[in-house]
């Protein structure tokens, strides 16, 4: 009987072990996913993410929103000559250069306007040169591998068959904060990009103010929104970068337990995390 008992038991021990071990590896596994899924998802840039939203957003700007902004153009620069000469006390003492400073100032934004398209993508190409430099050395350092999970196997082995049950309902309460993860992600990185296609549509407006000394705080804020926006992919690179790096660390834990709930906790913070790296961004760049 103690030879049965004994079996039973092992029995029991084994297949709560591979049960918890199962969700582990997916666990890890999904982490990996995650980390690669992210650096191309957010290394695109808007073109390449979805070509046929961006030739829609590229027309509207250009057909809908250009002829406004060029109203717009219009109204700062005749504000801008009506204001010089109102400083050069009303045109009873009027120098030249300053009608040369309004005219060079008036065509540069016409430059500008003309090719607020480019400008705008060649902002996005430089972050996502960034964004895309810094997902090779991030996938490639935070690989998480199985062969570290030996020691936990070990471990659990060790344990009883009541804890081990617990601790097989607590990896799979890992799991689901990781399926919620994958929501999470999805929407950040998906609005982010939606962001960035709701700032191109209307790119035409803040730049026809961009070279106004009374309205050019408009067009200076709309750049360092592109920058914010465009350099939120790093950030959000770096936070699955450290979290894939502490997840690491869960199979050679000495708490198997503890190990497990410290993966939950780090789960959660890295949603909150998430979320706040749009915010981060822009404080970095003082846009709001």
């Amino acid at each position: 009987m103690d030879f049965l008992g004994t079996w039973i038991d092992d029995w029991l021990k084994g297949l709560l072990v591979e049960g918890i071990m199962g969700n582990l590896s997916d666990l890890f596994g999904n982490v990996n996913t995650q980390v690669g899924d992210i650096a191309a998802n957010v290394g695109m840039t808007p073109w390449a993410f979805n070509p046929g939203v961006f030739a829609l957003i590229r027309t509207l700007s250009e057909t809908v929103v250009l002829p406004i902004a060029g109203l717009l153009l219009t109204f700062v620069s005749t504000w801008e000559l009506i204001q010089m000469i109102v400083e050069q006390n009303h045109m009873h003492h009027m120098d030249t250069w300053v009608l040369f400073k309004w005219v060079f100032k008036t065509a540069a934004t016409v430059l500008i306007l003309s090719n607020t398209f480019n400008i705008v993508m060649a902002v996005f190409d430089m972050s996502q040169h960034v964004v895309n430099n810094a997902a090779g050395i991030i996938s490639g350092s935070t690989a998480i591998t199985l062969d570290i999970m030996a020691t936990l196997e070990a471990d659990l082995m060790l344990m009883e068959v009541g804890s081990l049950i617990v601790l097989l309902l607590q990896s799979f309460l890992m799991r689901l904060t990781v399926i919620a993860l994958d929501i999470i992600v999805f929407i950040i990185v998906y609005g982010r990009m939606i962001e960035i296609y709701i700032l191109t549509s209307l790119a035409p407006l803040p730049m026809a103010t961009l070279t106004s000394r009374h309205m050019g705080g408009m067009g200076g804020n709309y750049l360092r929104s592109l920058f914010a926006v465009g350099f939120q992919g790093l950030l959000i690179m770096v936070c699955l970068a450290i979290y894939a790096a502490l997840v690491r660390g869960i199979a050679v834990g000495g708490d198997p337990i503890m190990a497990i709930w410290n993966a939950i906790g780090y789960t959660v913070l890295l949603c909150l995390t998430l979320f706040k790296t749009g915010s981060i961004s822009k404080s970095i760049f003082h846009s709001h």
